[in-house]
């Protein structure tokens, strides 16, 4: 009987979503590794993260299609890909740093996908999200339920 809680514990810890929730502050501090190309500017021109312009802003990223910054030169694959639908979340950025090319490939189902990010996050891609998904601007529903709330 022991065994068989022990295995069953086991099968629910394998069974968990691959990706758990990130670490902010481990994040702020992975993110130094892509501030040579990218920085975190707010869209009222407050500077979060001073950093390079070779990639694009990502204030703002989660929730935003990919391709998405207005004037920014993205590569085909992920104009495609943002064309198609496809919007970064936490679990997506944090599987695209790991291996951008990969990513794309599996992600858009293009054998040839590309991607201009030759870097690749070995370790820490969901502390980077979850870093990036703090300094952005708040979800519109959680913006709408914040309205509603003060409005009562």
């Amino acid at each position: 009987m022991k065994n068989l809680l022990i295995a069953t514990a086991t099968l629910a810890a394998l069974a968990a979503p691959a990706f758990a929730e990130g670490d902010i502050a481990k994040g702020e501090k992975a993110f130094k590794k892509c501030k040579s190309c990218h920085m975190v500017k707010a869209d009222d021109g407050t500077m979060i993260m001073k950093g390079g312009k070779t990639g694009p802003n990502l204030y703002g990223v989660i929730g935003r299609p990919f391709g998405g910054v207005e004037g920014f030169k993205y590569g085909k694959t992920l104009v495609a890909a943002g064309e198609s639908g496809l919007v970064w979340t936490e679990e997506s950025l944090a599987a695209f740093v790991a291996d951008p090319k990969g990513y794309l490939k599996e992600a858009t189902g293009d054998s040839k996908a590309k991607s201009k990010m030759t870097f690749k996050l070995k370790k820490g891609g969901a502390d980077v999200a979850a870093y990036l998904a703090s300094v952005g601007p708040a979800p519109v529903a959680e913006e709408a339920e914040t309205d509603a709330a003060t409005d009562s």
